[in-house]
């Protein structure tokens, strides 16, 4: 069954050893940021597949720029890190690695500037966030997505979540499996945790990064999957709320949510209320290559037990193995 672990103060420990003292200034003030990297298993291949890894990194990097934080390695050594830890591990199924930068002084004063930063990546067993198996029926939030001119929306900080477990909250509490984000201008921006895609007359649309959205990298594989193998033109723009209720179909996706399927908004159906032809094409698609089983896409893989170097994407052989790139 494996084990779950954490790299913390520079070694692999059992993930139950790792402990912070509740003083810590990231604790108390939020003053940090995140990333959350899925690890998919393959049976037949007899591998776990890390996903994104260095490109998680480096946004981490891009979001440390803007907290005046430093990573302790480069994306090489942290990749390598992120191998060795889930090796460690050895689970033979799905698995979930979070890598945390955060202000690690014991002291009372918010503030960024004069305080050392400490990291850590938890490794642990992960299934599905939101159900993907069945369609979700999204409200539209009473709160507001975060502006980039108060909490930057494009950053995973530690802090800026409590406007995201408000959304999720009341949209359960309401009766909905998902909250739907509108940003201080009235605009769709993206669900609690999730970036939001919508097709209409052909075309996938999702909100522009300008829109205070993550920039979400399982977003951009989204992009990549229309272009490459459907031959479908993708917008990044601005989407009105009213825009999302005549959508052909809608869905939203994430590392942690992977895609999941809308059929309803604020009581409206969506497109024909089931799952549509263009989402669906993308699920397929997207499910195979997190797993290896599409060599076109296995730049976006890193082998934990193959032969593939840590810290490298894996590339598959025609017969299934994987081979360094």
């Amino acid at each position: 069954m494996g084990k779950s672990m954490a790299y913390f103060k520079g070694e692999n420990i059992p993930l139950e050893e790792a402990k912070i003292s509740i003083m810590t200034h990231g604790f108390n003030y939020g003053t940090g940021c995140f990333e959350g990297i899925r690890g998919y298993w393959n049976k037949e291949h007899g591998e776990l597949y890390i996903l994104h890894l260095a490109e998680h990194f480096r946004r981490m990097a891009k979001n440390a720029k803007i907290l005046f934080m430093n990573l302790p390695a480069d994306i090489a050594g942290l990749c390598d890190i992120s191998v060795q830890l889930a090796r460690e591990t050895e689970f033979n199924q799905d698995l979930y690695l979070r890598p945390t930068l955060y202000k690690a002084d014991e002291v009372i004063g918010v503030r960024l500037h004069g305080l050392k930063d400490a990291f850590h990546i938890y490794c642990a067993p992960m299934g599905t966030y939101v159900d993907i198996d069945r369609p979700l029926h999204l409200g539209t939030s009473s709160w507001r997505r975060i502006a980039d001119t108060a909490v930057p929306a494009r950053a995973k900080i530690i802090g800026a979540y409590i406007n995201s477990a408000l959304c999720k909250t009341e949209a359960i509490m309401n009766g909905f499996d998902e909250g739907l984000f509108l940003n201080e201008d009235g605009h769709v921006c993206e669900g609690s945790a999730e970036n939001l895609f919508m097709v209409r007359d052909g075309t996938l649309v999702t909100p522009s990064v300008a829109d205070n959205i993550l920039e979400g990298i399982t977003r951009s594989s989204i992009m990549e999957i229309a272009e490459r193998d459907l031959g479908i033109k993708c917008q990044a723009r601005t989407i009105d709320r009213t825009e999302i209720y005549i959508a052909d179909e809608l869905f939203i996706c994430g590392t942690g949510a992977q895609i999941a399927w809308v059929s309803h908004v604020d009581h409206r159906t969506i497109g024909t209320g089931q799952l549509g032809p263009i989402t669906e094409k993308i699920r397929e698609i997207y499910f195979k290559a997190v797993h290896g089983e599409l060599p076109q896409y296995s730049h976006w893989l890193t082998s934990v037990y193959g032969t593939a170097a840590p810290g490298r994407a894996a590339t598959l052989a025609s017969t299934g193995k994987v081979v360094a790139s």
